[in-house]
């Protein structure tokens, strides 16, 4: 089997925000694809992960993907817009032009681009209706500059509607859980041709039920206003947490 380098750009729903470990430390889709790419193949593969929480779409590209390109790797997977889309003047096509300007930076460096939509949170967030208009719009914008693309690997979970519920969701409502991200990886490693784990495609058991009420917005709705009114992101001072390549050998 040829020789497998993935590296993953993006924000917190490729850093793996909402699927914390033990050590303060964040998981998700991409750690999990990853070593699942490893045990499918039952080959070693190399993985890095540059994305870094709060950042918005064009600001990926300008500062994560030429690193990540530096890597000279065999695969490269892309999400975002999460962001932008909660911006008050979100501009759809602009967003969705970010993802022709890494799609032309991967065919130049004969990287195979893996492009992923995210889950869809709307339903229990305030201003769903928007978010949920939205993303639709960026899903089709996206979707008419890969369409003639049939080598580009597509990971679309913004149509899954089981992703949608409750239980793959940590308690902000806006941060898949680790249900909500290993039924992702699942996603990926379908996309790619591997086969996963039947369990990852949905939860175990179901997660007890995150705050409501004013405790909800004081806890995550207030801070994410303030961060906007001051001009911070939650990844300010961050520094992608595998930033050179990290070996995850078949289990």
């Amino acid at each position: 089997m040829a020789e497998v380098r993935f590296v993953a750009i993006g924000d917190s729903f490729t850093e793996g925000v909402g699927d914390e470990l033990p050590d303060g430390g964040v998981r998700g889709w991409a750690d999990i694809a990853a070593q699942g790419w490893a045990d499918a193949s039952g080959h070693s593969i190399h993985y890095a992960n540059l994305a870094i929480r709060g950042k918005l779409a064009w600001p990926i590209v300008q500062q994560q993907l030429e690193p990540a390109l530096a890597l000279k790797p065999t695969h490269l997977s892309f999400n975002a817009g999460g962001n932008d889309m909660l911006r008050p003047n979100a501009d759809i096509e602009h967003i969705a032009d970010s993802f022709t300007r890494v799609l032309r930076r991967c065919d130049e460096e004969g990287v195979r681009l893996i492009v992923l939509s995210g889950a869809n949170p709307s339903e229990r967030l305030p201003m769903g209706r928007m978010v949920q208009r939205r993303g639709d719009e960026l899903s089709d914008a996206v979707m008419r500059r890969i369409e003639d693309r049939p080598d580009v690997v597509r990971a679309l979970n913004w149509p899954d509607t089981e992703l949608s519920r409750a239980p793959y969701w940590s308690d902000d409502r806006l941060h898949m859980n680790a249900h909500g991200h290993h039924r992702v990886a699942a996603r990926v490693l379908d996309a790619l041709g591997l086969e996963p784990p039947q369990e990852w495609w949905e939860p175990v058991r179901t997660p007890r039920m995150g705050p409501s009420g004013y405790t909800y917005y004081r806890q995550f709705v207030g801070p994410w206003i303030t961060r906007r009114l001051t001009g911070t992101s939650s990844g300010d001072g961050r520094t992608a947490k595998f930033g050179t390549w990290s070996q995850r050998d078949p289990r």
